[in-house]
Order: structure tokens, then sequence, then C-alpha cells
């Protein structure tokens, strides 16, 4: 894949599938941590590992790749360092239709690693489709200064409330989300008014959602305590 070649951005649901990281050093050490951050049960392969890669929750053999062995996993990372290991992994994963990144190698790589913020179920991932990953730090580490702590929990609330609403039959892409969030509701879940925010939230679901057949709207957030209560 030459540089900058364009991307496609996507979010792998990894939660539970296996992963693989080929690989024992400082940089193989970061790809299992954000494997393990995404819910994979990652496999580690390498003659030696750093330290830390034995202290976490992975499956660790220690001996050398095996030629076709990609074939057996979801995603494959490639941290060897070694540039023909690398693309060996890579030209395993291209047979088998597996998902492969080599670390710091864009032809030997089908998915390019973003810089990633993560605040709960949210997450910001900044990319210069692998032309300057130190770039997609600095902007990613700007950026980590504007999302604070409260947009976890207000993204738990929104999710709930877009839960109720197609629960209730709405189709909730086509709802006009941006007119509650350019509202007031992000200033009272960073400012700690919980109370107020469920209640400006649940009007705004009770206002688009359908009416019972007695006429009054649905309460579709009551049936939930108040987040953070």
């Amino acid at each position: 894949m030459p540089l900058s070649c364009p991307t496609y951005p996507i979010s792998l649901v990894l939660a539970g599938h296996r992963c693989l990281v080929v690989g024992g050093g400082h940089v193989a050490l970061r790809k299992v941590e954000g494997l393990l951050a995404a819910g994979a049960r990652v496999t580690v392969v390498a003659p030696r590992v750093v330290e830390p890669i034995g202290a976490l929750d992975v499956d660790l053999e220690l001996r050398p790749y095996e030629a076709g062995e990609a074939a057996r996993y979801r995603v494959v990372v490639a941290a060897t360092g070694r540039p023909e290991i690398d693309r060996a992994v890579f030209a395993d994963g291209e047979r088998a239709g597996v998902l492969v990144n080599a670390a710091d190698d864009i032809p030997g790589c089908a998915f390019i690693l973003p810089a990633v913020v993560r605040r709960g179920p949210v997450s910001v991932a900044v990319s210069t489709a692998g032309t300057s990953p130190a770039l997609a730090s600095w902007l990613r580490d700007r950026v980590a200064g504007l999302v604070g702590p409260d947009v976890e929990l207000l993204a738990t609330m929104l999710g709930r409330a877009r839960e109720a609403l197609r629960a209730s039959g709405l189709p909730s892409e086509s709802l006009p989300w941006r007119e509650l969030l350019d509202g007031a509701l992000p200033g009272l879940v960073a400012a700690g008014r919980l109370d107020e925010a469920e209640s400006v939230l649940s009007s705004w679901v009770a206002r688009l959602g359908p009416t019972r057949q007695t006429g009054h709207p649905r309460p579709a957030c009551q049936e939930h305590p108040p987040a953070g209560g």
C-alpha cells in the first residue's frame, strides 16, 4: 500500500475473538495492550518477550512464527522488527483473507492502527494513513484534552435513549441528535448536574417518541435510574 493511500476507517469488534501478535519487544507490547483493551483473546508468538508481556493475560508461545499460522486468527499484528518475518506474516494473512498490520511497514499492512483516545465506549482515532505516526500521536494528545471523563457518561445516557427509541419503533439514525447535543445536555453532564441532564434527555425522547393509546408520550428514559446516582 503506498503512502497516503486513502483508507476506510472502521472500528473492529474483537471482543472474544482470537488475535495474534508476532514479536515480543516494546512495540509488540503496545499492540498487545491495544488488542486487550478491545477485549480480544491475544496470542503472542516470539522466541523472547519483554517482561511486561509475560505479566499480561495472553497465551504466550515462546517460539518462532510458523508459516501459515496467521490463518487461524481474526486479526494479526507483525511486530518482530525483522522485515522478512513481518512480510511473511503479511503474505500468509493475504492468502488466508486475514487482516494483518506490520508495524512500521506500510506496504505490509492490510490496515493502519490509529492513535486512539478512549473514554469508556467513546474512542477518538487519529490517523495519517501511515505517513506520520508521530503526527497522529501529537494530534491524539491534543484531542485528549478536549474529551473529558464526562463524555463517557454522556455516551451512556445517549445510548440508553437510543435503545428506548429503537424499542418504540423509531429509526434512531434519522433523529435530530445534533439538536440535543448542541443544546444544554453536554454542559449539564460536564457540570455534574445529572438530574437536570436526565430531565432534558427524557423530555427530548418523549417529544420525539410515539404516544401510547392513551395519548400520553411514552416515558422512554424513566425506566432507568439517573446516571451516576
